[in-house]
């Protein structure tokens, strides 16, 4: 079914006649190494009529994120695919939430949603509910990058975890994509020297000339032990680890004594049929004395708004620079998802729904 159809037939509820049909992705296999189309069912079904306090919205951008490829081995399928969205109120029986304003929220791969507002706040999911207020004349998509999850995952992986002080070097790995992009930044903007690890020569380019990177190396062909003496001839303070795998074994190993790693995913890894093999930490953590945590940026939810507001500012002040990957039209997702996974984009990757 076309996009521009469920457009009318929103619209065609205002007058409090005919349904409302929504489509959504069911993922009706576990993904065998890289995610494919057959692993997906595109399911439509019949929305029903709303209650008092509940809204319609109409997915404007929904987010493709590293963390759904690993994270959809703990549902039980048939499952909803997850994921974040920013949707846009058609619909409303809730005098808080008017018609025409955007909201975000944890609605998955689905074209129309309804929900009671009142019943989400306080739920962090991948995006928590929330109403978004005018950003203009940024792009509502930011919601789902700067100004939302990936935004909040630097910002407080950063602060809480790596808590880096001037003059000290941080390495990021991952550090084209919508996470690692951020945390660079937030280095430079606490006064440390910052190199980064990313998958093309363009993205290295691109992290040193556009957002002040010290250095940025591509890990696919330069020798990391090589590349880390070069980079970073001080050694490593702070790693912001997107990646595993045995590049971060080898940064690991080179860091200086009370460093601090912030383990927020492990990207190398999710299309592996079985975990690589990498060097042994335990000497390293051990005889170095390092900080390593896990960490899931949802622990962090009665302080989101602190997280949105500081990254916001850094914004408006040009003092954050964002790079988008919009992918076009709700066919589309599973390659977006994809081709996020094989590092198509630089910064935040996103599909634009209309």
């Amino acid at each position: 079914m076309k996009l521009f159809h469920f457009h009318f037939i929103a619209k065609r509820l205002y007058s409090g006649s005919g349904i409302i049909k929504a489509q959504k992705y069911v993922l009706t296999k576990y993904f065998q190494g890289e995610p494919k189309k057959t692993d997906f069912q595109l399911v439509e079904e019949v929305l029903p009529d709303l209650r008092d306090g509940e809204i319609l919205t109409e997915a404007e951008y929904i987010s493709v994120d590293p963390f759904m490829r690993a994270y959809m081995i703990g549902y039980k399928l048939p499952v909803d695919m997850i994921g974040g969205q920013v949707a846009k109120i058609v619909v409303s029986r809730n005098e808080h939430y008017p018609i025409g304003k955007y909201v975000t929220g944890s609605f998955g791969w689905r074209t129309h949603t309804i929900c009671n507002p009142e019943k989400l706040k306080g739920n962090a999911g991948f995006a928590p509910f929330s109403l978004l207020p005018d950003i203009s004349p940024y792009p509502v998509s930011l919601a789902l990058g700067i100004l939302g999850m990936p935004g909040n995952t630097a910002y407080f992986g950063m602060k809480e975890i790596c808590r880096p002080k001037s003059g000290e070097t941080i390495v990021v790995s991952g550090a084209a994509g919508a996470v690692g992009t951020h945390v660079g930044q937030i280095g430079k903007l606490s006064g440390c020297r910052v190199v980064g690890f990313a998958g093309t020569d363009e993205k290295c380019y691109y992290l040193e000339k556009e957002l002040g990177f010290d250095r940025a190396f591509n890990y696919k062909t330069v020798d990391i032990k090589a590349a880390l003496k070069e980079g970073a001839p001080r050694k490593v303070d702070c790693y912001f680890d997107n990646v595993g795998g045995q590049i971060s074994s080898n940064i690991i190993n080179y860091m200086n004594k009370y460093g601090r790693v912030a383990v927020c995913g492990s990207i190398s890894s999710y299309n592996e049929s079985c975990s690589p093999k990498a060097t042994i930490l335990q000497p390293a953590i051990v005889l170095k004395e390092l900080k390593i945590e896990g960490f899931l940026v949802d622990r962090w939810i009665d302080r989101w708004e602190e997280g949105i507001n500081a990254n916001l500012r850094w914004l408006v002040d040009g003092k954050l620079k964002y790079e988008e990957k919009v992918y076009h039209g709700f066919d589309n997702m599973v390659d977006a998802f994809v081709g996020m996974l094989r590092g198509e984009n630089t910064g935040k990757a996103v599909v634009k729904i209309k």
